[in-house]
């Protein structure tokens, strides 16, 4: 039996979770997602990509603004922005509710990896996804001005600091969930979404562990970039203020030795064959069910092909 271990951040990599899901039943494949863009705020235990995957999966994602839920009413936020608390980071009603419960669970013992369980099976998710770890990690960007929160520079100011690095604070003291671990024992591929590379991807690869346990399998990464731009969030800028070139083969070359395949996409043609890893060319991006459903069957097969470690 297949056993796929897909990585992902938010938006961009949940399209393609999502089309994994339709594919592969809840025992062939485990989402590991990201926790270091998590932050509290106001009180709460906030975890963006964590909640973003659940709405997705949930078929509750809020498509229009693409982020947070469907049918979201704004009652706190209104009320406290007439009080003159802080509102820069938009919190509706029934993702309040959300942050709420896990914030108490989380309060009360509970793991986030428990905590995203019950969630997730209580909105009918029958996939099982777990956050990196369990213990808090958080990105903080370096940006000209200083070292700055995830959330601080990606939400309230929207992306414009020129970023210098980044590091992942207390990574050091993270761990592989039992979860993890176990699947991780019987894991046949691991497909890499297109995340952004240096701060949603690399939090997850930098869990002690993890780059060890991923050596042994065959690894393929689908390209955030496609003709020098990124489909979703800052990952072109992050890369221009870097001085790397804002292209796929980029990507490839910044996962190096970890991966075996890179999914181009079609406006990349001319890099397949020319990359370290083996390279396949398809549709990637993702603007209806059927082109996540797609990308993701187009990963499945690519593994076929790739030989074994």
């Amino acid at each position: 039996m297949r056993k796929i271990l897909a990585i992902t951040g938010g938006v961009g990599g949940a399209k393609l979770a999502l089309g994994l899901a339709k594919i592969l039943p809840p025992d062939e494949v485990l989402f590991v997602v990201n926790t270091g863009d998590d932050f509290e705020h106001m009180g709460l235990n906030i975890c963006p990509d964590i909640d973003t995957l659940t709405y997705t999966l949930a078929d509750l994602n809020n498509t229009e603004l693409g982020w947070g839920r469907r049918g979201e009413t704004w009652n706190c936020l209104d009320s406290l922005e007439a009080l003159g608390g802080e509102s820069w980071f938009r919190l509706g009603d029934h993702d309040l509710a959300l942050h709420l419960h896990r914030t108490a669970r989380l309060r009360a013992g509970a793991t986030l990896t428990e905590v995203t369980r019950e969630i997730t099976t209580k909105l009918g998710i029958t996939h099982t996804m777990v956050p990196m770890c369990d213990q808090p990690v958080r990105t903080i960007v370096h940006a000209e001005q200083g070292p700055m929160a995830f959330q601080h520079y990606f939400v309230r100011d929207r992306c414009a600091p020129a970023v210098t690095g980044f590091h992942f604070e207390g990574i050091d003291a993270a761990k592989l969930s039992p979860v993890l671990s176990a699947f991780l024992a019987e894991c046949t591929g691991v497909v890499i979404c297109p995340s952004n590379p240096f701060v949603s991807v690399d939090a997850v690869l930098a869990v002690p562990g993890m780059r060890a346990a991923l050596s042994r399998l065959p690894v393929i990464a689908v390209s955030p970039i496609v003709g020098g731009k990124a489909i979703k969030g800052p990952t072109a800028k992050m890369m221009q203020e870097l001085k790397v070139p804002a292209t796929a083969a980029q990507v490839a070359a910044h996962y190096g030795d970890l991966l075996d395949g890179f999914v181009l996409d079609e406006q990349d043609a001319a890099l397949h064959g020319q990359l370290r890893p083996a390279t396949v060319v398809t549709r990637t991006i993702m603007v209806t069910l059927k082109d996540r459903i797609g990308l993701a069957q187009s990963c499945l097969d690519f593994f076929e092909g790739l030989p074994r470690r």
